[in-house]
């Protein structure tokens, strides 16, 4: 990740279905898929039927109701690489965009805006730009559930694929309660049809803690977990997002949520004329 349009795409998508997952044990050390399952078994967390299935959905499924939100937030790379942590600003006006400027050692570096229309991107550092539909990023990325409303949901904290009572089985432990899909769920895109396990997790009070998406045809698997939920005026938010990618690459992304504002902000975007545009591979 040699300039800021990369990470840029990757802190707007916030997804990359290119990957293979560190699931963390309790204690936070990682342990692989087949310790993981293990653990499930533990006859201290068992897994029990969900009698009122309804409230689950009502309180996972509804979103929040919001005018705008401002986050400001750390942002850590590893992709083995050095990436400096960035600053971050990201502004949400719901159902219209997600605004975003990252910042280096005060200055900024890469600014982005999504619309139900599509991404656009700057990298001020080697002044380029990219303008894409997300339809694109799905085929980029090998998914097909990126768009503007998902994109709000990861940012949130809200769940982002599509879940239901006939595809998942619903669970409730001393943890609180996971959904496991039954069948392997599609992703069809233009290259590659793909299936995938999807297992979520949420707290017993109905926070999301994480998901995760496992290729079944290969060592892919991305899991967005977060932690350190609080309510800022009514609405449940959470501190830390967590991006683990594994595969012919692995990085992850941290994101620390440091300050929640709830005010309007203006959200300028322009291109300079002497930036050049480019295609993302």
């Amino acid at each position: 990740m040699k300039n800021w349009i990369p990470l840029l795409l990757l802190l707007l998508a916030l997804s990359s279905c290119k990957t293979r997952n560190a699931i963390k044990d309790n204690n936070g050390n990682p342990q692989d898929s087949i310790t993981a399952a293990e653990n499930n078994k533990n006859p201290k967390d068992v897994n029990e039927p969900v009698s009122d299935k309804l409230t689950f959905f009502e309180h996972v499924l509804i979103p929040p109701k919001f005018e705008q939100i401002k986050i400001d937030s750390k942002v850590r790379v590893e992709t083995g690489s050095f990436i400096p942590t960035l600053d971050a600003t990201v502004y949400i006006e719901n159902d219209k965009k997600v605004w975003m400027n990252l910042r280096a050692v005060f200055l900024n570096v890469a600014r982005g805006i999504a619309t139900p229309e599509g991404i656009k991107g700057q990298d001020k550092v080697n002044k380029v730009y990219i303008d894409s539909d997300f339809d694109y990023l799905n085929n980029l990325l090998n998914v097909n559930f990126i768009d503007y409303k998902s994109l709000e949901k990861i940012l949130m904290g809200r769940t982002f694929v599509k879940i239901s009572d006939s595809q998942f089985t619903l669970t409730q432990n001393a943890q609180g309660y996971k959904m496991t899909s039954k069948v392997n769920q599609k992703i069809v895109t233009d290259e590659k049809n793909r299936e995938y396990k999807i297992v979520l997790q949420y707290d017993t009070n109905y926070d999301l803690l994480s998901v995760n998406l496992k290729d079944v045809l290969s060592p892919d698997e991305l899991e967005i977990s977060y932690s350190d939920w609080n309510e800022y005026e009514g609405i449940r938010l959470p501190k830390n997002v967590k991006i683990i990618i594994k595969g012919s690459k692995s990085s992850q992304i941290l994101m620390e949520n440091t300050k929640f504002d709830f005010s309007r902000m203006e959200t300028a975007y322009s291109v300079p004329s002497s930036y050049k545009k480019i295609e993302i591979k």
